[in-house]
């Protein structure tokens, strides 16, 4: 898992790791990844397939694979998973008629055996709308407390204005940290 990633990048000054982020069609998730390579996020379009990016944050480059959520793709998110460090899962706050597909889609993905172990972070994206859903229901919805082989967390964020986004990235900083020691 993890440890063996940074066993092996010990001797190097930036660490690697490879993160897949994941979440229904509409979510924000490529929104989400141009935010944190501080790109231009006025113009996205859906995702096909996947876009790879490479980000610094904290001392680390993270090698983020972004993948499509239609329904459709959906089947195939699990052959990207091998030697996945972190899994950032983007939820739409506002969709509140998708949540049930959401939920499920997750759980079914927590349960995979490539992901055993791995930490899972939770962007309730779009926080920025009115009609939004705080973190906090969103975690009780899919019951991520019951989530005991991994550390996780959910975090309120607003992928187009970028708030919330470096909190969330800090929390991957002090995962990787505390792993360290």
């Amino acid at each position: 898992g993890l440890l063996s990633v940074i066993q092996r990048l010990k001797g190097s000054l930036e660490q690697e790791l490879r993160i897949v982020l994941l979440g229904l069609d509409n979510a924000g998730k490529t929104t989400l990844l141009k935010c944190l390579a501080s790109e231009e996020v006025s113009t996205i379009t859906p995702t096909q397939g996947f876009n790879i990016k490479s980000v610094h944050s904290h001392g680390l480059k993270l090698n983020v694979w972004d993948i499509g959520g239609q329904r459709s793709i959906r089947p195939y998110w699990k052959k990207y998973l091998g030697s996945t460090d972190l899994l950032i899962y983007v939820i739409d706050s506002a969709d509140q008629k998708r949540f049930e597909e959401t939920g499920q889609e997750l759980a079914e993905l927590t349960e995979e055996e490539s992901l055993t172990g791995v930490p899972l972070l939770v962007f309730a994206n779009k926080q920025d709308l009115v009609t939004a859903a705080p973190a906090d229901e969103i975690a009780e919805g899919l019951n991520l407390h019951t989530y005991r082989d991994r550390e996780w967390q959910i975090q309120a964020c607003s992928a187009l204005s970028g708030e919330g986004v470096q909190d969330g990235m800090n929390w991957i900083s002090r995962q990787i940290m505390n792993r360290k020691k």
